[in-house]
């Protein structure tokens, strides 16, 4: 039999039925698109997904001492003030995402209780990470050793496969059992919608703008219920939070979580100053850009990093702070953990302020999410 034969009566065969009973597997998930990372994203990095072969085999976040107990909030510590409730939400965070160690249940729980134990206090999570139960183990725990509910602010985000009222009050008491806690602080619209994917609104034949107000109504009502405490959006442009705002009687947006950094194109700089100019507050991931502008940063900063005698991640999470937003790196490590909070202990000169500004021009090819792409 010819290399071409074998290729096309065996092998190409073989692939396919991999995938479709890799779609099939994905298909009797509740969540098919959070179960897909989940898997893809510690395989692609070389890690066999938790998630297939078991909760606890990672290697990464060490086990947390069994006498250590809440260490003092940073000092110089600073807060954005959510508009509708006053709630302050502590500008530096940890993201639970988008990481091999965010996959794997008994890592996550590690890592939630060592940030509150270092004294962080600012939690990001989401339905689509699929690790509510973990971080809600880790912050009970946390309280049980005398962190006290009031002072920690946790994040959690309905992704657009569920928008829609009915579906909207599901997930957040679905998320509420997870974590086992009486109410999360700020629940966020994940994404202004999931393309073709649809979700339980669009299976109506609703569009997705009225889908987006569904959900926004029924975060409204449960604020109001004293389920959650504020109501917001992530990678939203001015166009989608203006379709918001025009609601009435309803929570008012009080945060857009956006990929924000010196490389963003012109369009995301526009929605950042609409939110500071509607008081609507703004969390920023990925400050550092991706790969390679994180490479053009540790060159051109090298110089600021001696003089301050911080690192350049430490330094650009001090930009994103004194640009008014707040940010939320993603780690598993306690002493990062410790490097990221320390940031309170420097503040960026007016000139090196605008050092960070100009880098954009130094990055060529930065890869961003349109947030106007979405309908």
């Amino acid at each position: 039999m010819s290399i071409k034969s074998i290729l096309l009566w065996r092998i190409l065969p073989s692939i396919a039925l991999a995938l479709a009973c890799f779609v099939g597997y994905l298909s009797q998930h509740e969540l098919p698109v959070g179960l897909f990372f989940t898997i893809i994203i510690p395989a692609s990095n070389g890690v066999l997904p938790p998630q297939i072969f078991g909760h606890g085999k990672m290697k990464g976040t060490p086990e947390v001492p069994d006498d250590l107990s809440p260490q003092p909030r940073p000092e110089n510590e600073m807060f954005l003030t959510l508009p509708g409730s006053g709630d302050l939400m502590p500008q530096n965070g940890v993201g639970m995402c988008c990481r091999p160690t965010a996959y794997d249940d008994e890592l996550v729980y590690r890592s939630t209780l060592w940030y509150l134990l270092l004294g962080g206090r600012h939690i990001d999570g989401a339905q689509l990470y699929l690790n509510s139960k973990a971080v809600g183990r880790g912050i009970r725990e946390a309280m049980r050793r005398g962190v006290k509910r009031e002072e920690i602010f946790l994040t959690s985000k309905i992704f657009p496969t569920h928008y829609g009222y009915e579906s909207t009050m599901k997930v957040v008491k679905s998320e509420l059992d997870d974590l086992g806690l009486d109410y999360i602080d700020l629940f966020l619209l994940h994404f202004p919608s999931s393309g073709p994917l649809g979700s339980p609104c669009s299976k109506e034949g609703k569009g997705i703008s009225q889908c987006r107000k569904e959900t926004w109504q029924a975060l409204s009502e449960l604020r109001n219920k004293g389920n959650i405490r504020n109501a917001g959006v992530s990678n939203f442009a001015v166009k989608h939070i203006q379709e918001l705002e025009a609601m009435t009687d309803v929570a008012p947006v009080a945060n857009n979580q956006i990929s924000f950094s010196p490389f963003v194109p012109e369009k995301t700089m526009e929605t950042v100053e609409y939110c500071h100019q509607r008081n609507i507050t703004v969390t920023a991931y990925m400050p550092l850009g991706g790969q390679h502008q994180r490479s053009l940063v540790m060159r051109d900063l090298a110089g600021l990093s001696t003089k301050l005698g911080k690192s350049v991640s430490q330094i650009m999470l001090r930009w994103a702070i004194q640009s008014g937003c707040a940010v939320i790196p993603g780690t598993g490590n306690p002493n990062h953990m410790k490097e990221n909070l320390s940031v309170y202990e420097i503040e960026l000169s007016d000139a090196e302020m605008k050092q960070i500004n100009e880098l954009k021009y130094n990055a060529k090819g930065y890869m961003n999410m349109d947030t106007n792409m979405f309908d």
